[in-house]
């Protein structure tokens, strides 16, 4: 008497038939490896978040089904499946070392200081009149471009699209700008 096939050899034979064409069976397949992906990682990174594991499940069964044709039906299922989520598993880790690798922890520090003299414009800017006069002074094209880029602190796109000039000009002009107004105001 033959016994019960085990759910390894069933998950196989499903393999096959969606091998032959048989959508359903592939169908069925997915449904039946889902949960089991979900518990292997969950189990294997019990700290990911379980967005994250649903994004490696996700990746494996991409994976499986790309290369499903790769599949030896002489072969058992289960671990050909597992070797594919290893290696999803192996590229997720590879992706956050490098990601984390390249990012820089900061402490979340006030980006003024407490005390009133420190966040005075007169502090910061010398004499504002005095500005203005020298901004009012520059070339009109200098001059729009100091005022939306450095004082409406628009993007440039948005002075682009506000102004009609290229973003090149617009750089152009402001850095330029800039230099004119420093020697203005050191002349004063």
């Amino acid at each position: 008497m033959i016994g019960p096939e085990t759910v390894g050899e069933r998950l196989g034979k499903l393999m096959r038939l969606a091998q032959c064409g048989d959508s359903v069976a592939y169908a069925e397949l997915l449904n039946e490896i889902t949960p089991l992906l979900r518990r292997l990682v969950r189990r294997q990174r019990p700290f990911l978040r379980p967005e994250d594991i649903e994004d490696l499940v996700q990746d494996t069964l991409l994976s499986m089904h790309s290369v499903r044709a790769t599949y030896d039906a002489a072969r058992p299922f289960l671990p050909w499946l597992f070797a594919i989520n290893r290696n999803r598993l192996a590229d997720a880790a590879r992706r956050y070392s490098s990601r984390e690798g390249r990012q820089i922890a900061i402490d979340d520090t006030n980006v003024t200081f407490g005390a009133a003299v420190a966040n005075t414009i007169t502090e910061t800017y010398g004499d504002p009149q005095a500005l203005q006069r020298a901004i009012g002074g520059l070339p009109p094209g200098q001059r729009d471009a100091i005022e939306m880029l450095k004082l409406k602190e628009m993007s440039l796109k948005e002075a682009s699209e506000a102004s009609g000039m290229s973003i090149g000009a617009l750089k152009v002009a402001t850095h330029r700008a800039m230099s004119a107004l420093r020697k203005m105001l050191k002349e004063r």
